[in-house]
C-alpha cells in the first residue's frame, strides 16, 4: 500500500534531513518512482514531499532554537545562505521570527507532524482500453507546473478559446471519448518536482489531419490506456482519483506507465458535482 512506502520515505528524510534530500533521491533509495511518492505525498499528507522537507527542516530548526541554538547555527545548519533568507522562510511557516524562539519558549509552534491517515487498501476499479493512432486538436501552452489549486495560467488558455474555435473543436470531435479534454506532456522534470514547466492541450480527440486557425494538431500514438472514473465534487473527485492512481494503482498492478501524457474531460453538473475520467498510457511490466 501507498502508506508503507510513505513511511520508508518519513523515516529516510529524517535521517537525512540535515542534506535536504531531492524528492528523486527520497523515491530511488526505497524503491518507487518520483511520481508515486510525490503522489502518496499528495494523497495522504496533504502536500508534495518537497514541502514536507522543507517544513520539516523549518520545524527542526524551531526545536534547535529552542535547545539554545542561535539563528545563525540554525540558518546555516538547515542549508540558508543568508540569516536574512532564514527568517523570511521561518517567519512565513509559522509567523514568527526565529529571533523570538527563546522569548515564546514552549509557546512555539511544536515540530510538523504528519499522521498518516491510510485510504483505499484495495484495488481501483479501471478498464483496459485498446486505443489507435489519433490525434489532439486544440489550444497550447507551455504552463508552470503547479499540482494543487487552480492553474491560471492554464484558467487564462481556456478563456482565450475563441467561439470560432470551439466551433471548429465541436466540428473536430470525432474520436472517443467525444469530449472536451485537457492533456498535459512533456514536463522539464518529469512530473518529479513543483518546479519547470509542461505542454497543456485543451481541446478535443480527432482524426482530422488538419485543424482551424490557432489551434494545435498533436500525434497520439496508438496506445494502451487505463482508464479510471470519479464522480463527486469538482474538481477534487478527479484530484483524488488521480493521487490515487498514481500513488496505490501502480504499485498493485502488472502496469507501468508508457510515457507521462494523460488526459482528462469532466461532466459538470449544476450542483458542483462532476463525473470525470482519467485516461493514462500504459504498457504491461517485463
Amino acid at each position: 500500500m501507498s502508506s508503507s512506502y510513505l513511511e520508508r520515505a518519513l523515516d529516510y528524510i529524517e535521517r537525512h534531513l540535515d542534506e535536504a534530500p531531492a524528492t528523486e533521491e527520497v523515491a530511488r533509495a526505497i524503491g518507487v518512482t518520483a511520481e508515486q511518492l510525490r503522489a502518496a505525498f499528495l494523497l495522504i499528507a496533504g502536500m508534495t514531499p518537497s514541502r514536507y522537507i522543507r517544513e520539516r527542516r523549518l520545524s527542526a530548526a524551531a526545536s534547535d532554537l529552542m535547545s539554545g541554538a542561535s539563528v545563525t547555527e540554525a540558518a546555516f545548519r538547515y542549508g540558508y545562505e543568508s540569516v536574512e533568507g532564514f527568517s523570511r522562510a521561518f517567519r512565513s511557516w509559522c509567523g514568527t521570527l526565529p529571533s523570538d524562539v527563546a522569548r515564546l519558549g514552549s509557546h512555539m509552534r511544536s515540530p510538523l507532524h504528519i499522521a498518516l491517515d491510510v485510504k483505499g487498501g484495495h484495488l481501483m476499479e479501471y478498464r483496459i482500453v485498446e486505443k489507435d493512432s489519433f490525434r489532439l486538436a486544440g489550444v497550447m501552452a507551455r504552463v508552470p507546473m503547479q499540482f494543487e489549486g487552480e492553474n491560471p495560467a492554464i484558467a487564462e488558455l481556456a478563456s482565450g478559446i475563441t467561439e470560432e474555435q470551439r466551433a471548429e473543436l465541436h466540428r473536430l470531435m470525432d474520436a472517443e471519448p467525444r469530449r472536451v479534454v485537457n492533456a498535459s506532456w512533456d514536463s522539464d522534470t518529469n512530473f518529479q518536482e513543483e518546479a519547470g514547466e509542461l505542454t497543456h492541450l485543451i481541446g478535443v480527440p480527432t482524426t482530422a489531419h488538419a485543424a482551424g486557425e490557432g489551434l494545435a494538431l498533436v500525434e497520439v500514438p496508438a496506445s494502451t490506456w487505463a482508464v479510471f472514473s470519479s464522480d463527486g465534487p469538482h474538481p477534487d473527485a478527479m484530484q483524488q482519483t488521480t493521487a490515487r492512481i498514481y500513488a496505490e494503482w501502480l504499485s498493485e498492478v502488472p502496469y507501468e506507465l508508457d510515457g507521462f501524457r494523460m488526459f482528462s474531460f469532466s461532466d459538470v453538473r449544476d450542483d458542483g458535482t462532476a463525473y470525470s475520467e482519467i485516461w493514462v498510457p500504459v504498457r504491461r511490466k517485463v
